[in-house]
């Protein structure tokens, strides 16, 4: 009995965290157009920006854990637009941590999910990330937040589960290529609102009151993480 235990945790063990061979060349591309063509299209990036948005609140939620702040909760919205509230310090290293990395942590969980890619971890990828969804869900207070992050960690939990080696494969690339790509736009989408006389509370206008750093050199900052990331993950994922 016990050896049978002993063997089926192995063989789970192998299966999360061994490697998988690579997606042909053609599905990793397949997988880039099918990211472009859920980016890029107003009306369908007005649905899947809540994805980014998860990405983005969680960013900030993480950051203000492991800087000691305490997390208050974290709220999503229909609109796309977020909220995470966290007690602390109001100012000081911590405070400008958690607030910076709302706009770098999709890209950056892409490159980090392209790492794991080109190394051939891809159910630790896709375990991986349901186990930071279900870590978030603790965290959300209200409805639609609730929903919409079982809805995304539901989907990786069916596909680590169910589907087959080229299904997540196509999966995971897929999710990262978002990631990488859908990074970049809303900093853009930021710059734009900025230049009308909106977002006035935006994170780099708090971090602008908090470092004293014009709010620019901080948009600065948000394209050049976005698009080094997308540099760089994009070369991981191309390279099979």
């Amino acid at each position: 009995m016990d050896s049978t235990a002993s063997t089926s945790l192995a063989s789970l063990w192998d299966q999360v965290f061994g490697s998988q061979p690579d997606p042909d060349l053609w599905v990793v591309i397949a997988t880039l157009v099918a990211a472009l063509a859920v980016i890029v299209p107003h009306g369908v990036w007005r649905v899947s920006r809540n994805a980014v948005t998860i990405a983005h609140e969680g960013g900030h939620g993480l950051v203000a854990l492991l800087t000691g702040r305490s997390l208050s909760g974290i709220r999503l919205h229909s609109d796309t637009s977020g909220l995470t509230v966290s007690r602390g310090k109001p100012t000081g290293l911590g405070m400008i941590l958690t607030a910076a990395a709302g706009y770098t942590a999709p890209p950056l969980l892409g490159l980090g999910g392209a790492a794991l890619l080109a190394a051939g971890h891809i159910t630790a990828l896709l375990w991986l990330a349901t186990a930071l969804l279900v870590a978030m869900l603790v965290m959300i207070r209200n409805a639609y937040g609730a929903l919409t992050v079982i809805a995304t960690g539901g989907t990786f939990l069916l596909v680590s589960w169910l589907a087959g080696p080229q299904v997540q494969a196509a999966f995971a690339y897929a999710v990262v290529w978002f990631l990488l790509l859908g990074g970049v736009r809303p900093a853009f989408e930021l710059q734009a609102k900025r230049r009308r006389g909106g977002a006035g509370d935006s994170d780099a206008d708090q971090l602008s009151r908090l470092t004293h750093v014009p709010a620019g050199m901080w948009l600065f900052l948000f394209h050049a993480v976005s698009l080094c990331s997308l540099i760089g993950g994009g070369r991981w994922l191309l390279e099979v």
